[in-house]
This record gives structure tokens, sequence and C-alpha cells, in this order.
């Protein structure tokens, strides 16, 4: 087992299915010969599978010889799918074990192209992509429809790569495409529930009268539904039941609204459009940068802040307005707006960390454990998860 301190670093992503629904987290590990100890440390605390809670794991290997039995017994087969290389089938041994696993009740994607005279496991049902090394050959429209799947595309990095992806058969996508400007919005989004947004984050920052928060908000009766879907959602776990926007205001106070008012910027703008998938990623962020901020002694002024920080930092993408632009239509406090717009501060090292997979430098140069960076990715897909399935 690692000791706490020492950490292993997790690379978490998350897998969306074509509705713009997340429907797994993959989990990466480097590899090394101490990764099955490392998986231990991982899996053998019952946080990780708590915490993403109902998504499940899709945990990537090179190689199935990491699963030794400790390994398994802390991988529950109902909770963690297995995406092998299928590189790894020219091992000895390697077809036979992933056939046991297959019959143990794991669920197996082989990724990549299987080694020439080699054979596809027979239990073989669904594949994987890494689509920043894929030929476009390789994704000919329903190539896979002859297999069970759900089929994964991971590495897919623009708007143009998964609609080519999807048209081939896959059915699960990962990758940087909800940040492709070229993913527009829909051609009946007129953005008026944001402006109203953004005006009702005007009135709270310079302390307005409820009554004229209220005033904006019954001139948007979508806005308002997803006002009190969210804050009645397990995101906030409020003991009461809110029933209108007043009442809100009453229960919540004026921090508690600046944040959904953030996080419904984000918010699928007509009743059956598909959700954004910017808007869980941009609570991520905003979960894990006032998770770092409470770790460093941030108090909840501070937190509010790094919150903020986190939500705005799509801003850019969803408006498809440069940060700089928006920064100063906003009026955002100095911290803030150097973090967005250059990354600057501790606010900005730390919205730095979320957007890669730092290694222990670039923690170490931000002040940051790999305990306590462990302890904030699970705090932050939590909360974004419950905000993704209530908005």
């Amino acid at each position: 087992m690692a000791e706490q301190g020492h950490f292993p670093l997790v690379a978490i992503d998350p897998i969306a299915n074509a509705q713009n629904e997340w429907v797994a987290l993959s989990v990466r590990l480097a590899p090394g010969a101490d990764l099955p100890n490392r998986l231990q440390a991982v899996f053998g605390a019952t946080e990780l599978l708590t915490a993403i809670a109902p998504l499940d794991c899709l945990l990537h290997l090179d190689s199935p010889a990491a699963l030794t039995v400790p390994v398994l017994a802390q991988l529950p087969a109902n909770r963690v799918g297995l995406v092998i290389a299928a590189a790894a089938l020219d091992a000895s041994g390697a077809a036979r074990q992933l056939a046991e696993l297959h019959a143990y009740g794991y669920r197996i994607w082989l990724d990549g192209d299987i080694p020439d005279g080699t054979k596809a496991p027979p239990a073989l049902r669904a594949v994987a992509r890494d689509c920043r090394a894929q030929r476009d050959a390789a994704l000919a429209p329903g190539r896979l429809v002859a297999l069970f799947g759900p089929h994964l595309a991971h590495g897919v990095d623009d708007a143009r790569r998964f609609s080519a992806c999807e048209n081939a058969g896959f059915d699960w996508f990962g990758g940087d495409y909800p940040l492709d400007p070229d993913a527009a919005p829909a051609a009946d989004d007129d953005g008026s529930s944001r402006r109203r947004i953004l005006t009702l984050l005007g009135l709270l920052a310079r302390d307005a009268e409820s009554r004229e928060l209220e005033h904006q908000i019954k001139q948007d009766p979508t806005l308002a539904y997803h006002l009190l879907k969210l804050v009645n959602s397990a995101a906030f776990a409020v003991n009461t039941q809110i029933t209108s926007f007043a009442h809100a205001i009453t229960v919540l106070g004026r921090r508690q609204l600046q944040r959904w008012l953030q996080l419904l910027l984000y918010a699928r703008q007509q009743p059956d459009g598909l959700p954004n998938l910017l808007l869980p990623l941009a609570a991520r962020r905003a979960a894990q940068l006032e998770a770092l901020c409470r770790q460093a002694g941030g108090d909840r002024d501070a937190q509010d802040l790094a919150f903020m920080t986190g939500v705005f930092s799509l801003l850019d993408r969803l408006l498809h307005m440069p940060m700089t632009a928006i920064a100063d239509d906003l009026y955002l406090p100095d911290d803030v707006a150097g973090a967005l717009t250059g990354r600057r501060g501790q606010l900005g090292a730390w919205l730095r960390l979320t957007e890669a997979h730092p290694d222990e430098a670039a923690l170490a140069a931000a002040g940051v454990g790999p305990a306590d960076w462990w302890a904030s990715q699970l705090h932050a897909y939590h909360w974004a998860i419950q905000v993704g399935r209530n908005v």
C-alpha cells in the first residue's frame, strides 16, 4: 500500500454517450513494476467507487498482468470495466487471462488493433480506440455494428472526430471534443437565458434587493425551472423543499445563489435539448479549486473566488468570446481575472492543474501534495456527477 503522503497519481477523465451524458470515468495509472501495489492503494479504499456512484470506472491497462489476485479482490466486476491494450495479446497467456476475466464477469474492451497473427478472444464484446493515434481509414461508417458494444472512442478532441467516431459505430466517447470551438450552440439557442443570468450575477454582486432578482427570474420560466431543479438536487443537499425563487433566497442566501447561477450559464437552453457537456466539466473545476483552496487554509470568501474561477474558466468556450472580454464585462476581482486570462497567481496555478493530468513536479510547484490532490479529485468528480445529473 502507498503511504497517504505518497498517494499514487491517477488520471481521471469523463466518458460520455452520444446524448451528452456522463456514463463512466476513465482511470489510468502510469505503468511500472509497482503498478499492482498502486492499484491496490487506489481501489483498496472504498472512497473512489463510492464517490463516483452511480458511474463506473473504466480502468486502462497496457497488460492484464497487473491484475494480480490481490488487485482483483479490490475490483468489483459490476463497477470496474477493463480497457486492455490489444498489443498485450502478443504476450504468452494474455488471451487466456482475458477469457478468465470475462468468465468472472468483467467487461473487457480491447484497445487498438489486434496484432497480426493473433486471434481475438472469442469473448470479445466491445472495442476501444485511441483517436489521437487512430487513422481516419479505421473509422469507416458502421464498421462496428457486428460487435455488441458499447464501443469506446477515447482521445476524441474535436467535433469532426466525434462525428466520425459516432458514424463508425462508437457509443461512448472521451476526450476534449466538448471544448472544440466548432461545437457551436444550436441554431435555436439565442443566449437570452445566459444574458439574464449575467444580469442576475451583476445584481448579486452589487447586493441588489431580492425583488429585483425575482423580477429578472420571472421573465424566464425555463431558467426558473432549472434553478429550482438544481437547488433541490442532491448536489446542494438542502433539507427542505424549495418552491420559489424568493424561498431559495431566504433558505440558501446569496452565496449559494451565486453558485447556481454561475453553473446555470452552462445549462441546456431548450427543455428538449441535449445537455451541455461543459456543465459537468465546469462544475468539476469549480469544486476542485474550492477544495484546493480549503486545503490551503483559505477562508469562505477565498473559497467562493476559487469556485468562481473554476466555473468561469470555460466561459470563453461557451460564449465564443475572448476571456479578456468576458473578464472585463463581468468586472471580476483582479486575482480571478488574472487566473482566467493568464493563469496568474495561486488561483491560476490551481486552475492549470485541473486542465491536465499533473505530475508530482507540477503539483509541488503549485504547493499541492499527492494525497490532497487525490482528495480534491474525488470531491470534485462526486459533485460534478451530481450536478450533471440534475441540470
